[in-house]
This record gives structure tokens, sequence and C-alpha cells, in this order.
């Protein structure tokens, strides 16, 4: 943090906080005692009302408001939250800028918002889940992939498919140029030119292994524009089940991606998805048990038959 951002957030850090010493200002900021009685120094011969009360602290004079914002409690709330989600859910970088960007936006609100709008976040809470070793890297990768997006540099890595190819083989080297980044059902998914298939293809950061930024550039297309992308819908086989009521409600709240309608019946339900090829629903169907049953196609009913004989012949 350079000098000027500092004196700022030590102004909106003093209009937070009533009474503030210079050991409790430099334990915020990361530097010495002696630097901040300068910082106040500075402040105070730049015409900030700063008053300093020996063995107690500093505070500022009363009356004094930087910057003049309004927001109202509904605004303040949302900001807050969103605060919170980025701590969560961004790389390192990010999570640390939005907890001095929550500090800076309660320090601006005046007392009777930031009061109420303190008690309505607390009935708030964004749950993510546990910073287990691969979330860990796949933030780390999404800090290296956001920088090479900025500098418009390709990256290279390994990636794992959730499903195999003809040969069998799920592991393949890309380069790739990245255009953008999508969280998508909490994960983050690569949107990039792929070498390789010499298309756009999406990449989720948590199948990625030994990812490297590259010196090569690229130029993103004129016409690619993320926030209006939309991928080609080439999943062009339906597949029918049949749901038992007694999970026809974990079901319906699974969410799952392919699914295109359901039907409500006394006895179940009638689910309709569509997707690219049977077997990505494969794992999804065997984890239903007995409650799910498959109605077509024919093929993926053998499919599913042939999996669970297996199952049972390990038993």
């Amino acid at each position: 943090m350079n000098k000027t951002d500092r004196l700022l957030a030590i102004v909106l850090e003093l209009q937070r906080n009533e009474l503030l010493r210079a050991e409790d200002l430099a334990a915020i900021f990361e530097t010495s005692v002696r630097t901040i009685y300068r910082d106040i120094q500075a402040l105070s011969e730049a015409g900030v009302s700063v008053i300093g009360a020996p063995g107690q602290g500093y505070s500022l004079m009363e009356g004094y408001f930087l910057p003049p914002v309004s927001f109202t409690v509904e605004e303040a709330v949302t900001l807050l939250i969103g605060t919170d989600f980025i701590e969560q859910w961004f790389d390192t970088q990010y999570s640390s800028k939005s907890r001095t960007s929550r500090r800076k936006i309660e320090a601006i609100l005046p007392e009777p918002i930031r009061s109420r709008a303190s008690r309505i976040r607390k009935s708030f809470r964004l749950l993510a889940t546990a910073e287990d070793k691969a979330r860990i890297q796949e933030k780390t990768y999404l800090e290296v992939i956001r920088r090479t997006i900025l500098e418009e540099r390709k990256i290279s890595f390994r990636y794992s498919k959730r499903l195999a190819e003809a040969d069998g083989n799920r592991q393949s080297v890309r380069t790739v140029a990245p255009y953008g980044l999508v969280l998508h059902q909490g994960s983050w998914v690569l949107i990039a030119w792929c070498e390789l298939r010499q298309d756009i293809r999406h990449f989720r950061l948590s199948r990625m292994t030994e990812l490297i930024d590259l010196e090569d550039r690229f130029m993103l297309p004129t016409d690619f524009h993320l926030d209006v992308y939309q991928p080609p819908d080439d999943r062009n086989v339906r597949v029918r089940i049949w749901v038992q009521p007694d999970i026809a409600d974990k079901v319906r709240e699974s969410n799952n991606f392919y699914i295109e309608t359901i039907e409500e019946h006394a006895e179940g339900l009638l689910v309709t998805l569509r997707v690219r090829q049977p077997e990505e629903l494969l794992h999804w169907v065997l984890g239903w048990g007995a409650g799910v049953l498959v109605l077509e196609p024919e093929s993926f009913r053998h499919r599913v038959r042939n999996e669970l004989e297996k199952t049972l012949k390990r038993y």
C-alpha cells in the first residue's frame, strides 16, 4: 500500500472508530509506529482534523466526515454481503482486497445505518465448501489465469476429462488462449480457445494440474463478449427416467444441469434430460439406487444394468 492510499485508509479507520492508538494503526497497516506518526502529521498538515490525546490515541474532530457517499441500509447490506462472497470464492489477492473494502464501506456509513446493516447482515450467512487442498489449488490457478487474461497471454495445463475418449484416455495436455472465467454451480470454469481442438472449449479449474503461464501472446477476438457468450447446445440425446415418490423432492432439489422437464404424477416424477452422451448421467443415476428407473434410451438401460451387475459381483 502506497502512502496516499494509507493516508486515506487511516482517515476511514478513524472515522469508523472513536479512538485508535498509533500501535493499533500500525498493526492494521503492517507498518511501524514511527510511520504512523509521520502519516498523522501529514494528515494534519493537509487539513484533516485529527485530534491526538496523549496516552489514549487519535480521533477525528466531531463532525468531520469523508467522503460524501450516502447508502441506504439495503445498499449497504448488498455491498457488505458482496465482500463476503468475494472473500470466499475469489483468489488470495481479491480476498484480501474484499476485507479492506469491507472496512472502508463500514467506515463511511453513518452510525444508525451501520448498526442496522450489521444486524441485517448477521441474519445472512454464505456457506462455502471446506478449504481442502483441491480448492486451495483452484484459487491459486484462478489468480494465475485471471492475470493471463488481462495480459492476453496463453497458458498450458494437464487436463482430466470427466469422460474418457474412445481409447479410454482421460488425460491430455492443452495450450489455450484464456478468454474469461465463469463461476458455475460452485465451480470455476475457464472459457478459452483450445489449440488442440481448434475451437472454444470449457475447462473446470478443479480438473487442471501442472498449470504454466506462457509468454506467448494472443488477441481476444473483437466479436467475443463474455457477458453475452452462449455455448452451442449440442445435447442431442434424450434420457427419460422415472423417480419414486420417496426421493422425488431430493431429485428435484438436485438441480441437475441436464434436466429439461419434470412431470408431476401421483406415483412419482417423470424426468426428461438432454445430454451429449448418456454416460454423463451414469453416476448420477446410480447414486439414487432403486429410487430411479431409466426408461429410455434402451442402450442406457443396459449400461446401468451392466454397471449394477458388476457392482453386485464385488459384494
